[in-house]
Parts: structure tokens; sequence; C-alpha cells
């Protein structure tokens, strides 16, 4: 029906289900936007995946912060085996994808442009790595817009020629799982997303 929520959830499912057992895994290339978001996100996909993480956030301000959030998501990959594809920082990239946004409210398009900022990326390096499939840990936060989010992912797989796995990882108790393992694991959990923008407006 129109206007109905598309649920995310039960797609993934449908995915996994059709995969389980397969051999070998398909790869999938993970974006993470932090370890502790990819906590569970990992958990979950590595059952069904051969998963490389790539850490990618032009977003997170300053470099430091980033290093902090790196140093995290490694710490991650000592719980759960996963490749890592570290990224150099490139603060500018973001800074130019959203020039001109600066006032727009937390949420809105600037949000939208620094989605697609990251999910394009990933899915350039999806395919040009030849993974079979991609995804981002995005949706396991309750402040982000799966269907933004999935909608983004979708287009971008098929501009680059890479399949997009949908999500929302929130579901079937995601984000608080990753909470959890976060404490597990002696993870730093920040409380906003990265861009100076959102921790100006936590203030």
């Amino acid at each position: 029906m129109k206007g109905e929520k598309i649920n995310y959830q039960r797609q993934t499912d449908a995915v996994l289900s059709a995969l389980d057992q397969a051999l070998p895994r398909p790869a999938l290339l993970l974006h993470s936007c932090c370890g502790p978001c990819s906590s569970y996100v990992l958990e979950y996909l590595t059952r069904f995946f051969d998963v490389t993480v790539l850490f990618y956030g032009p977003n997170i301000q300053p470099e430091a912060e980033y290093r902090k959030r790196l140093h995290y998501q490694r710490e991650v990959l000592r719980h759960i085996p996963a490749k890592l594809m570290e990224c150099e920082y490139d603060g500018d990239a973001f800074a130019r994808a959203v020039s001109g946004l600066e006032d727009e409210p937390e949420g809105g398009a600037r949000c939208t442009v620094c989605f697609a900022l990251r999910l394009e990326e990933t899915a350039r390096r999806a395919a040009a790595g030849g993974f079979d499939w991609y995804c981002t840990t995005l949706t396991v936060s309750p402040h982000k817009d799966p269907e933004r989010i999935n909608r983004l992912g979708t287009a971008m797989g098929e501009k680059y020629g890479v399949r997009w796995l949908p999500s929302d990882f929130k579901k079937k108790n995601g984000y608080l799982r990753s909470i959890v393992l976060a404490k597990e694991y002696g993870l730093y959990r920040q409380d906003w997303c990265g861009c100076g923008y959102s921790h100006t407006a936590k203030r």
C-alpha cells in the first residue's frame, strides 16, 4: 500500500535465508561509522558473509576523534574476526560535500549528503574490490532514518554495479545488543555522529 513503511529487516532475512550455508561465502564490504555500531552488525553478518570492514568517516571531526574511533574499531575486530580496510582521514571531503548546508537542521539535507558521500565511497570500493555485496552499520542507530539510507544504498549499488544488502539493524534488539557488546569489549561509545554540526546541536 502507498505510504506503508518498508520492513527492511524482512528483506535482510530473505537475503540471508537464501545465502544460509552458501559456500564459498559471499564477500561483503561493510561501511562502519564506529566500533560500537559495528559490533552487533558484525556478530550478525559474519555468520553469512566473508566481511571486510571499511572504516570511512570524513564527517568525523576533529581528526583526533577519527583516530580514537578507528582505534576502537580495531578493538572490535580483536573479538569478531573480519578484515579491516582503513581510509586516510579526509575531513575536507565532508566540508566540500556539505558546503552551503551548514545551517540545515540535524537530520536534514546535510545528513542526506553525508550518508550519500559515505555510501558512494563504499559502493565504489566494493565494486573495485570485487565484493558481492555492500552495506553500512548506520541503520543500527535509532537516530538514523533507515528508509533514506536504504534508498541511497540501493542507488549507489546500481551506479557501481554491486548488490546492496537492505537493513534496519536496530531491529531484533540490534541496537541494545550493540550496547551490551560495547560494554563487554570496553569500547568508547560516543554520543554524536562525529560531525561538528551534530556535536554543537547536542549542547
